[in-house]
């Protein structure tokens, strides 16, 4: 029979905060929510409390922040709450071996991948960018490396192609917390396994650069659509369009794509045609475009591409180059 068990609990963003929600309504005790200090946001840089602490005062809940777990004080302070476990999600902090060894549990984490694929920082839109039919989430038990520990239990979902990584991210927080919850439950019991990971099946799903968002339009079509959903919703797959005469920029953000089959030997890059439906655009597939259907212009909020021709045709003439004069930089020849 299960009992309930006294938890720590350490998350940043939404993603955590929905599942700190799930432990709050189960049976367990959550004694203490830690998560980072206060930072600035916004145009006025006033300082802004993440959604895992704004849910925690919510519920009277004890809310730590420390800077990290260097120092001992710290370490003995997270000792007095005599948890059971301490269950950590989207954290940011590394966790010295001191922590996790100092609930009676340890320290359970919950990833959204399925390990030990796409270990890291961004499995979810590496895992999209991969091109992977379906993820999910892994509740590990934490281990000094990076997300190296044994597993408890998984739970899957299929990734469809219309899937964004915000979407995804979407799934894996329905998915997450009911995984969390049914692990705990047969942890209470000690009536669980824990499987070791094939550590030469390990991918790692390094962490996102605003590098990557530039498109380069001579890759294959189905790369190219794979990285405009798995930058939704940062750092948003961009190109840059640069005005002839005045050599002004202009970065561009593609928030909806598609794949549109087409028979043309037009140079990757070339805008094939531009109408109420969408800007279509030559890749490095022969056979297959991209056609732009929602884009962000400077300043601007995202409009359907209707709205957009109307109001910059001139940026968009069917033939020239999708960036303007720099298509070089865009492997265009």
């Amino acid at each position: 029979m299960s009992k309930a068990l006294n938890i720590i609990f350490a998350g940043t963003p939404d993603f955590a905060a929905q599942h700190l929600k799930a432990l709050i309504d189960s049976e367990h005790n959550v004694v203490a929510v830690y998560c980072p200090p206060d930072k600035p946001a916004g145009r006025g840089k006033k300082m802004m409390a993440c959604a895992t602490k704004l849910l925690a005062l919510e519920h009277n809940l004890p809310v730590e922040q420390p800077i990290n777990f260097k120092d001992t004080v710290d370490q003995q302070h997270l000792a007095t709450y005599n948890a059971d476990i301490m269950v950590v999600v989207a954290y940011g902090l590394l966790l010295p071996e001191v922590i996790l060894e100092t609930p009676r549990l340890g320290c359970i984490n919950v990833h959204g991948s399925i390990l030990p694929k796409w270990r890291g920082a961004a499995p979810i839109q590496r895992s999209l960018e991969a091109g992977d039919s379906k993820t999910g989430v892994t509740i590990m038990q934490m281990d000094k490396g990076l997300d190296t520990g044994d597993m408890i239990s998984t739970a899957t979902c299929e990734i469809t192609t219309k899937d964004t990584s915000a979407s995804l991210y979407e799934k894996l927080a329905i998915a997450g917390p009911k995984a969390l919850t049914d692990a705990l439950t047969l942890m209470s019991t000690s009536a669980y396994t824990r499987e070791p990971q094939n550590h030469e099946l390990s991918t790692y799903a390094a962490k996102l650069d605003k590098a990557e968002a530039e498109l380069n339009w001579s890759e294959n079509a189905l790369v190219l659509h794979r990285k405009i959903r798995a930058y939704i919703p940062w750092p948003v797959a961009q190109f840059t369009y640069i005005e002839s005469e005045s050599k002004k920029e202009h970065r561009i953000r593609i928030w909806q794509a598609s794949i549109i089959k087409t028979q043309s030997n037009a140079v990757a890059g070339t805008i094939m045609s531009a109408d109420k439906n969408g800007i279509l655009v030559a890749t490095g597939t022969a056979d297959q475009a991209i056609q732009l259907e929602t884009l962000q212009i400077p300043g601007k909020k995202a409009l359907p591409v209707s709205d957009i021709i109307n109001a910059r045709a001139d940026w968009f003439v069917v033939g020239q180059p999708i960036t303007g004069i720099s298509s070089i930089n865009q492997g265009v020849q």
